[in-house]
């Protein structure tokens, strides 16, 4: 267990915030990170080529391929989830009439795409539903067939909190031929990612969630079998051969900079972005993944048990560690959420669940006032 790191948050005594899953906080390192990183641009004379176009950038992939357990040439730096899952939309090919899976209620980004791609291709976009007493994992692998071509799912359901079991899914869709496409962005950096047991050939994170950094960061693992013929989704000058040569631009070549770096979003240095980023991906991996999640997870328990008497049910089937959602009791009111945020504390409601998400920053203090106000409100 992480005792509570609430210290290196700027988070007031008498603020319960527990909804990490909407936006996670920065530390107050990535904060003043940033700040130093704005300032610094008021003064571009000082910038230095190498370390802030290219060291920075490079840093930024080598502390990523640590959280995804790849190589540093295996990450993509991008703006965002929905730029990460149409770079993979772009480098697959499904077959006529083949079947791209996902998941009831999925987030839009993590659907729209595919719904193109089908069109596209003359696919079929399939949703797959659970059905009652059934988990995500024996769903999906339910519906994987010969007829599929991707798999594209979450490691947890933004909505319930339901984790898949990636490894398993993998070996299923690996056996009938099918590409798998991951969106971390609610586990990664909360929830431990195996990837030798499930080699996807693209998952792509948002760094403004569990990663707790600024928003329109991301980051992009693409399987090395991409790499030589991956096909970027825009042609900028940072990500190909040489461009660290400032006065060889335009000795144009069709040459890229090796391994997933051809994918790089455009103006990937992000000089106001990127030092927080990393400052904030420097927190994650000193506290450790598989820390963070055995303490979220006693977290998440403690809430359940202090709101079970309540009449909110605990009952997601194979819920992540990290990830609370309570069913409500009947008559619960509609503006749950905004009446406990007039009390100062922060949840998510997801249809007719409350999603409560906490973090290293929650303590015992929280999740009492936590069950003080719903009693309050409901």
């Amino acid at each position: 267990m992480i005792p509570s790191q609430r210290d290196l948050f700027d988070i007031p005594r008498d603020r319960v915030y527990l909804n990490t899953a909407y936006m996670g906080p920065m530390p107050k390192s990535a904060i003043a990170a940033g700040q130093e990183s704005y300032a610094a641009k008021g003064q571009p004379w000082a910038y230095d080529v190498q370390q802030d176009f290219f060291g920075l950038p490079e840093q930024l992939r080598e502390r990523a391929a640590r959280l995804f357990g790849a190589q540093a040439a295996d990450i993509a730096l991008v703006p965002s989830a929905s730029y990460g899952l149409a770079t993979a939309a772009r480098n697959l090919a499904p077959q006529r009439r083949s079947e791209i899976l996902v998941l009831d209620g999925q987030f839009p980004s993590n659907v729209y795409v595919w719904q193109a791609l089908a069109a596209q291709h003359g696919a079929q976009l399939v949703t797959v539903k659970r059905q009652p007493g059934q988990g995500w994992t024996e769903a999906l692998i339910r519906a994987i067939g010969p007829a599929t071509s991707i798999v594209a799912c979450p490691h947890v359901h933004w909505l319930d909190g339901g984790q898949l079991d990636l490894a398993h899914i993998s070996n299923t869709a690996r056996r009938q031929g099918a590409a798998l496409v991951l969106d971390l962005t609610q586990s990664l950096g909360a929830l431990p990612f195996d990837m030798p047991s499930i080699q996807p050939d693209f998952a792509v994170a948002a760094g403004y969630k569990w990663l707790l950094g600024p928003y329109s960061t991301g980051l992009l693992y693409v399987a090395p079998h991409h790499h030589a013929e991956g096909e970027p989704l825009e042609q900028n000058w940072i990500a190909r051969k040489g461009a660290d040569n400032f006065t060889r631009l335009i000795d144009y070549t069709d040459a890229y900079a090796p391994g997933a770096r051809r994918f790089d979003m455009g103006e990937r240095s992000a000089m106001q972005l990127a030092p927080a980023a990393l400052a904030s991906l420097d927190q994650v991996l000193d506290w450790g993944v598989d820390a963070i999640s055995q303490t979220l997870a006693e977290r998440t328990a403690a809430i359940a048990e202090a709101t079970a008497p309540l009449g909110l049910a605990d009952d997601m089937i194979e819920r992540a560690p990290h990830y609370l959602t309570l069913g409500l009791p009947a008559g619960a009111p509609d503006d749950l959420p905004a009446r406990l945020a007039a009390r100062n504390i922060h949840i998510s409601q997801r249809g007719d669940r409350l999603r409560i998400t906490p973090h290293l920053f929650n303590d015992d203090t929280d999740i009492a006032a936590f069950a003080g106000g719903l009693r309050a409100v409901l």
